[in-house]
């Protein structure tokens, strides 16, 4: 079983309108409502490609109602702690006739330290059946920025590899606590290290050859590795396949369905990580095939450096 943590999902809200209005009234001809934020997305994506999934995080209110509701028939298993805030929603406006998106991302509700410690004892007997754990999202308001190098840490206490998938603060701090496997995308890899992957609106191999050897250095323990989304290809890739705690990079992969049915996604970068986690077993054994298309390199990575899980709240 493959453990998604979503500590701030959110209910996906899309209204496509012919021609937006942004001073006026508009009128969807369609509105998609579904449970979004990216560990439900990971979860669904790893659900999708045969995966045994656990989501664990926090919701609320009636929004958080209509996104458990939204999962039932997906074959997600749920182990989510309620909290008296409600549910963030993020709000979608897909202008067709222009062919432009805007979105709207709600923060979260407030999360007191009583609620998360009751998130934190359900995390740590979920860890107790999974063969790896994806830590993804972002953090809501009362969760401190270093709350996935303590998940990390409980982890590690469990011999249960991590794959870190956030951005910003809880980028950096999760880093440090040594995951086995860390996702930034270009933007992520461009906030935590301050500075631009990109060069003449393409990405700058020698850019994220420097911010991939420095976030790698940020992490507890050597030989961790890293998987760049969209970013470490051609030149980049071949530079950092040559440095240590480095493999490759995963690719999204859009097919058609034999038969019909439409698009489905083979694995995203975090999904990906995951199924060959769980895959490896430990994540420290040879070379193993994962889940999909890409091909993950376990190079007998050590078990993360822990440090006694807990939670240091900001506020109540």
């Amino acid at each position: 079983m493959i453990l998604v943590v979503t500590l701030n999902p959110a209910l996906d809200v899309t209204h496509e309108v012919d021609q937006v209005n942004w001073a006026g009234v508009n009128r969807p001809h369609r509105v998609h409502v579904r449970p979004g934020g990216k560990g439900v997305n990971v979860a669904r994506t790893l659900r999708a490609l045969g995966a045994e999934v656990t989501l664990a995080g926090l919701v609320g209110g009636g929004v958080g109602r209509e996104l458990v509701t939204g999962l039932d028939g997906s074959g997600i298993s749920t182990a989510l702690t309620w909290v008296c805030g409600e549910t963030r929603r993020t709000f979608a406006v897909v202008d067709t006739g222009r062919g432009d998106t805007a979105v709207f991302n709600e923060p979260g509700p407030p999360v007191s330290v009583g609620e998360y410690r009751e998130f934190f004892v359900t995390y740590e007997r979920a860890l107790a059946s999974c063969a790896a754990v994806v830590l993804s999202g972002s953090l809501p308001p009362g969760v401190p920025a270093d709350a996935y190098a303590d998940l990390i840490a409980a982890a590690a206490q469990a011999s249960v590899p991590a794959i870190l998938d956030a951005s910003g603060a809880a980028l950096a701090h999760g880093v440090a606590a040594g995951p086995a496997l860390v996702k930034p995308n270009l933007a992520e890899l461009g906030e935590v290290s301050d500075q631009s992957m990109e060069r003449a609106g393409q990405p700058d191999a020698d850019a994220v050859v420097t911010a991939a050897g420095r976030l790698l250095g940020r992490s507890a323990g050597g030989g961790r590795v890293a998987w760049l989304a969209r970013a470490a290809r051609d030149h980049a890739g071949r530079e950092l396949a040559g440095q240590p705690g480095w493999t490759g990079s995963w690719q999204p992969d859009w097919r058609r369905r034999r038969g019909g049915g439409g698009a489905r996604p083979r694995a995203g970068p975090a999904a990906g990580l995951a199924g060959a986690a769980a895959a490896c077993g430990s994540a420290r054994g040879g070379d193993r095939r994962g889940v999909g298309s890409g091909r993950v390199r376990c190079r007998g990575l050590p078990a993360p450096a822990g440090r006694s899980p807990g939670h240091r709240a900001a506020g109540t």
